[in-house]
């Protein structure tokens, strides 16, 4: 059987108004009466002009053509035909190649002319007419650049969906359908063993990547380079991880030096005061003199100064100038209190 697109020279889009046009040209030209000299010729080409027409300008009837379009091409919709060239399964053990090698049974040779056999077979259901075979990443060969070629290719396949309609297995013609009801019920169950077909091809086809790519020596490689370098990573991190932790250890170290440095400083300053209430005062009891030393400490700090000789005279001297009674520990403003 001749497809009726090419019957009419038309692309599988052509509009309603394109075809009228189209088949009237063909008409006149291949009209028998036009062509006495070669009239068996003539009929017979005149005959499939009429049948193409007829079905590609009825919209159900090409609508059903263009489902069932491959089988008919192939050999008819009664079951015999299959929609597939190769046999998928028979790639799923490893006596279907030998070695890892470039040869004609070598690993990277048979499946690459698999996938490409399986991508012509995508073709030839396409709708597209733009569709072209480098839309199907190539499977390369041994030598194939990783990030390239293999990458790409795994990365399409292992999410493969088929262009295929699964038409051909539609168990309902619904051209038969007596009402628009009855038709709708055949559509249905023509729908739901298309999905099924397309779902199971699908899963075959990634199932088949999966197992290939589980044996692919570049991908082992690829994924032994990964780790190594995941290593190499993991062990820079560690290391700089252990020099942040001695850096603050440094750190910490060093706060402590300036804080002991710090309190030597107030021992020092603290004695100084000490000897000097010693000489203003006499020997005064030991808690006594500690609160005031404990006062004098808490003013240098909220004033955020260190103590020197002249401050501390200039306190000794606030302090003397006031009416102090060392027994009472108060202050008196005047000699009559």
């Amino acid at each position: 059987m001749k497809c009726h697109y090419e019957v009419l020279g038309v692309k599988r889009d052509a509009t309603d108004d394109d075809l009228k046009k189209v088949y009237r040209k063909l008409a006149l030209k291949w009209h028998p009466d036009k062509n006495l000299a070669n009239a068996d010729e003539a009929s017979e080409q005149f005959k499939l002009i009429q049948a193409a027409y007829e079905v590609l300008s009825d919209p159900q009837e090409r609508a059903w053509y263009d489902n069932h379009r491959e089988a008919l091409l192939k050999g008819g919709v009664s079951g015999e035909y299959s929609g597939e060239k190769v046999d998928l399964v028979q790639f799923f053990t490893v006596t279907c190649y030998s070695g890892y090698g470039d040869e004609d049974k070598g690993f990277y040779t048979v499946y690459r002319n698999l996938f490409e056999a399986i991508a012509e077979e995508e073709l030839e259901h396409s709708k597209e007419e733009d569709l072209e075979e480098d839309e199907f990443p190539s499977f390369g060969d041994s030598l194939s650049d990783y990030d390239t070629t293999v990458h790409i290719f795994y990365g399409y396949w292992q999410s493969f969906c088929t262009l295929k309609n699964f038409a051909w297995k539609e168990e309902y013609d619904t051209r038969q359908g007596s009402n628009r009801w009855e038709k709708r019920a055949m559509e249905k169950e023509n729908k739901k063993v298309r999905d099924k077909a397309r779902k199971e091809r699908n899963e075959l086809v990634r199932q088949l990547v999966a197992f290939v790519r589980k044996r692919d020596k570049r991908v082992q490689a690829h994924k032994k380079l990964v780790e190594d370098q995941n290593a190499e990573k993991a062990k820079k991190v560690e290391e700089l991880r252990r020099k942040q932790k001695l850096s603050q250890a440094k750190i910490a170290e060093d706060y402590k030096e300036q804080s002991w440095a710090a309190m030597s400083e107030l021992e020092k300053d603290l004695q100084l005061m000490e000897a000097q209430y010693g000489k203003e005062f006499g020997d005064a009891s030991g808690s006594e003199d500690e609160e005031a030393d404990i006062e004098v400490l808490d003013k240098m700090d909220q004033a955020g100064a260190d103590l020197q000789k002249d401050e501390t005279e200039e306190l000794l001297e606030d302090y003397y100038d006031d009416l102090y009674c060392p027994a009472c520990d108060k202050c008196f403003k005047s000699d009559k209190a």
